[in-house]
């Protein structure tokens, strides 16, 4: 018999668990993301652009911008089709810490935990807070922080259900 994949898969809020996790695969940075990622925002800070200037630094070479490490992270998540369809919008980004530095060379991944998940007043969404750690080769955290996004809930089933 043969299967299909749907892509996105249909989820709702109802499908996420307080301590429910995704693990995602890696992706390691090359000096390319990082150069591209300068060019993208205009961020051509020496730090990140400059290799005589970063070779006087603490870390002795470019390194990658923390936003860059933000957005792979995002992206990490997203390619794994966890959320399905059921996010509606972001509702907020909090308490994103910078751990430790990013090099080109580095293989990142995130192990993203649902820490909140509350089901608003009508019952036809919810909020689900999701902690990202994003960890390096070592399984080093070198970034966290908490993307709260409003989904949808799973409609009413049964012949009643539009009373």
């Amino acid at each position: 018999m043969s299967k299909q994949w749907v892509d996105p898969v249909d989820r709702y809020f109802e499908d996420f668990e307080v301590g429910d996790q995704v693990v995602t695969r890696g992706r390691t940075i090359d000096i390319g993301d990082i150069t591209l990622f300068a060019g993208l925002t205009g961020d051509h800070y020496p730090l990140h652009t400059d290799e005589e200037y970063a070779r006087g630094t603490q870390f002795g070479t470019r390194i990658a911008h923390g936003p860059l490490t933000f957005t792979i992270a995002v992206g990490l998540v997203g390619m794994t089709g966890w959320y399905g369809n059921a996010v509606r919008a972001l509702l907020g980004i909090d308490g994103l810490r910078a751990k430790k530095v990013v090099l080109a060379g580095d293989t990142l991944h995130v192990v993203g935990t649902v820490l909140v998940a509350e089901v608003n007043g009508s019952g036809r969404s919810g909020a689900v807070t999701v902690g990202y750690s994003v960890r390096n080769q070592h399984d080093d955290e070198v970034m966290f922080f908490e993307q709260k996004n409003l989904m949808r809930c799973r409609p009413p089933a049964g012949p009643d259900a539009s009373t």
